[in-house]
C-alpha cells in the first residue's frame, strides 16, 4: 500500500506503507491511515521527526564502534536492518514539513 502526503505548499509525497507508518509513529505517536497535521502543530512534528533521526544517528555509531549486537537488530526498524538510515527516509518527509511552516499549509495524507 502507499501513502500520499499532501500540502498546498509542496509537491506530493509518496511512501510505501511500511516507512510512512513508521515516520507517522515517530511525529504523531500513532499511525492512522488518513489524517491531518495542522499548520499550528507542524514544528512539532518536525521536532520529533529530527530528534528521532539524531537519536538513530547516535545509535548507529555506537554500533558501528562496538561491533553489531543482538538487542541493537532487536530494536531496529525493517528498514534500517536493510541498510537504510532513518534520516532516508525522514529527509522527504522533514523538506515536506518545513516548506509547510514556512507557508503555514497544513499536511493531509491518505492511501
Amino acid at each position: 500500500m502507499l501513502f500520499k502526503f499532501k500540502s498546498q505548499a509542496a509537491s506530493d509525497l509518496i511512501m510505501l506503507e511500511p516507512d510512512a507508518r513508521h515516520l507517522l509513529h515517530i511525529m504523531l505517536g500513532d499511525d492512522p491511515v488518513k489524517g491531518v497535521i495542522q499548520a499550528d502543530t507542524l514544528a512539532l512534528s518536525i521536532a520529533a521527526l529530527e530528534l528521532a533521526v539524531k537519536e538513530d544517528e547516535v545509535l548507529r555509531k555506537r554500533s558501528e564502534m562496538s561491533g553489531p549486537s543482538v538487542q541493537a537488530e532487536e530494536n531496529e526498524s525493517p528498514a534500517a536492518r536493510n541498510g537504510f538510515h532513518l534520516s532516508q527516509r525522514a529527509a522527504p518527509m522533514l523538506k515536506l514539513l518545513k516548506r509547510s511552516l514556512v507557508e503555514k499549509a497544513d499536511v493531509v495524507w491518505g492511501v
